[in-house]
């Protein structure tokens, strides 16, 4: 069996990264192990120039896994890809570690999402909405054919998130 994936997208600003700093241990409070996959728009760099692994990656490595006794890292080099995909990125993770992989961003995949939209932020919720989204958490109260939940709880939202992954 693949693993659940829920992607909470919105519009930068909207507090993707805070609610989901919120809601994982409250998830894992609950017993539910999750995983996470982050996408970003930036020029992203997770090996500290003039290390070892940096500078072999820089010397032309493609991938270069770092290891210690408390976490281990894979790091692969894909300059001439142009899109992610969010499958391979997600048959990367172990299932048997995992009961579900958050995924923050990636709001075009096709994949069941969480929409975050608060007044004042560039963009409109209905920009948001397709047949995937299964909520949407806002901190106003908005009339739509999904669940609305407010965006300032979290205990809620993560309580949203449990009965979701318990119904698949």
């Amino acid at each position: 069996m693949s693993l659940p994936l829920l992607a909470v997208v919105g519009w930068s600003g909207t507090g993707k990264t805070t609610l989901l700093q919120k809601i994982i241990p409250i998830l894992s409070n609950q017993g539910i192990r999750s995983g996470l996959i982050k996408h970003t728009h930036h020029q992203m760099d997770v090996d500290t120039p003039g290390k070892d692994s940096y500078l072999l990656r820089k010397a032309g490595a493609n991938q270069v896994i770092v290891a210690s006794s408390q976490r281990w890292a894979l790091m692969c080099e894909t300059p001439d890809e142009e899109q992610i995909d969010l499958s391979y990125l997600v048959s990367r993770m172990d299932n048997s570690l995992l009961d579900l992989v958050l995924v923050e961003g990636f709001k075009n995949e096709a994949v069941p999402k969480i929409v975050l939209w608060r007044a004042g932020i560039k963009g409109g919720v209905e920009d948001l909405l397709d047949e995937q989204v299964i909520a949407v958490a806002s901190d106003r109260t908005l009339r739509l054919s999904v669940p609305v939940l407010d965006l300032n709880q979290p205990v809620a939202i993560a309580s949203f998130i449990a009965e979701w992954l318990k119904a698949r």
